[in-house]
């Protein structure tokens, strides 16, 4: 059985993606970032130290246009910045779920997703296609609904009116 965590790198580099907006790009490179330094963190250094380097070898090995680079950028710090706060709204969301003991892939997908949703202004419905859409292709194949499921509820919450 193949670990849905080893997508990430293979996905990434298989050739572009289906969908070619900027946005989604950025989103793209911002996963691998965060994909990345959850499985650097055990090294020692501080999820905060280790962004910039990560960030660099990522972007030195994907083509990524200016734009998505800096919003790629923008999603890492302001995740990286609220990692506990995001971590914890994803535990009350994701019933019978540790946030730790979740696939790294999805538990990025979903961080990615949250901090959107309570801090930007994009429609939830294009926040959640998004990271479904990171789900299906760089998850495993539970990870769509998976996902789906969590940001929903979360959705309902932050974005209450």
């Amino acid at each position: 059985m193949r670990d849905a965590d080893s997508n990430i790198t293979e996905s990434a580099s298989a050739g572009p993606a289906p969908r070619e907006g900027s946005r989604h790009r950025a989103r793209e490179v911002a996963l691998q970032v965060l994909y990345a330094i959850d499985l650097a963190k055990d090294e020692g250094a501080t999820r905060l130290e280790m962004q910039d380097p990560i960030f660099v070898r990522i972007i030195e090995n994907f083509e990524v246009p200016p734009a998505a680079e800096e919003f790629s950028k923008q999603l890492v710090v302001g995740i990286i910045e609220r990692v506990e706060a995001l971590d914890e709204i994803l535990g009350v969301h994701a019933r019978n779920w540790r946030v730790s003991r979740m696939a790294a892939v999805d538990r990025n997908v979903l961080r990615l997703a949250v901090y959107e949703l309570c801090h930007s202004e994009i429609p939830v419905a294009v926040v959640i296609d998004e990271a479904v859409d990171l789900a299906r292709r760089f998850g495993g194949d539970a990870s769509p609904a998976f996902v789906n499921g969590v940001l929903d509820a979360v959705a309902r919450e932050v974005r209450a009116t």
